[in-house]
């Protein structure tokens, strides 16, 4: 699905990735965790398109395409979607006509007929229960007013609708409570596919509980250090950061 091969990215003059390497496969769930100003965020964005930071060094492949060379909307129309951290509100812009939109240019870019209003309602109230998002909440100007929890639930519901074949999830579990961190949790399994994949970005194992990851990376001033299973997770709750850091420096 992605392969990233010796990424190097700054911002300024303050160099973030490293020489990052990792390969995610269709069907499969990573999560990434690390502490604060390992890179996490870096990756999310420069995988994303941000402007902001510069690619110095390295590859990414995206299911046989080159991912740097496309713009920031050419990868969301290749099928990679960001669930940013914070997300924004957008007023005066409808949920329903952005998802039509970006619905519609998506189609556009693979050459496909464009979704017929029946069709894009039933998607609407199909994914709407997926999240259990309000029926109300699907028609108000985007993220405008929502609780942090309404936000993140928000755009599970936009991931449901765009049916990404990446999904790259930001600390979606930051600020949530236990019933929101659930119904988000349970839309990110319910999506997964043997075709599709999740990249979840973390600093708690708590979320980790509900989304069961394939593989967990711990990724440390701007490389991925060490990879395991869920129970990596668990160490990393019991001892924190700075066993990794001397570990490393015993290597």
């Amino acid at each position: 699905m992605i392969k990233i091969e010796n990424l190097r990215a700054s911002i300024g003059d303050k160099e973030i990735l490293k020489g990052l390497n990792l390969e995610v496969k269709a069907g499969e769930i990573h999560a990434i965790m690390g502490p604060n100003g390992a890179g996490k965020s870096t990756l999310a964005s420069v995988l994303a398109g941000r402007e902001d930071y510069e690619v110095t060094e390295g590859s990414v492949d995206f299911d046989g395409t080159d991912l740097l060379d496309l713009s920031t909307e050419d990868r969301a129309r290749e099928g990679l979607f960001l669930a940013f951290q914070y997300p924004i509100a957008i007023p005066g812009v409808s949920n329903i006509n952005f998802l039509k939109t970006a619905i519609g240019e998506i189609r556009e870019y693979k050459k496909e007929d464009p979704i017929t209003a029946k069709e894009f309602m039933a998607l609407v109230r199909e994914k709407s229960k997926l999240v259990e998002l309000d029926a109300k909440l699907a028609s108000r100007s985007v993220n405008e007013g929502f609780s942090g929890g309404e936000k993140k639930r928000n755009e599970i519901f936009q991931m449901a609708m765009l049916n990404p074949k990446l999904a790259i999830l930001d600390e979606t579990d930051s600020g949530l409570d236990i019933d929101a961190l659930r119904i988000v949790a349970n839309g990110v399994n319910k999506l997964k596919t043997k075709g599709n994949a999740t990249i979840v970005i973390t600093h708690y194992q708590r979320l980790l509980d509900y989304i069961i990851p394939d593989f967990v990376h711990v990724l440390y001033d701007g490389k991925i250090v060490k990879t395991g299973g869920k129970e990596l997770a668990l160490e990393l709750e019991e001892k924190g950061y700075d066993w990794i850091k001397e570990e490393l420096a015993n290597n």
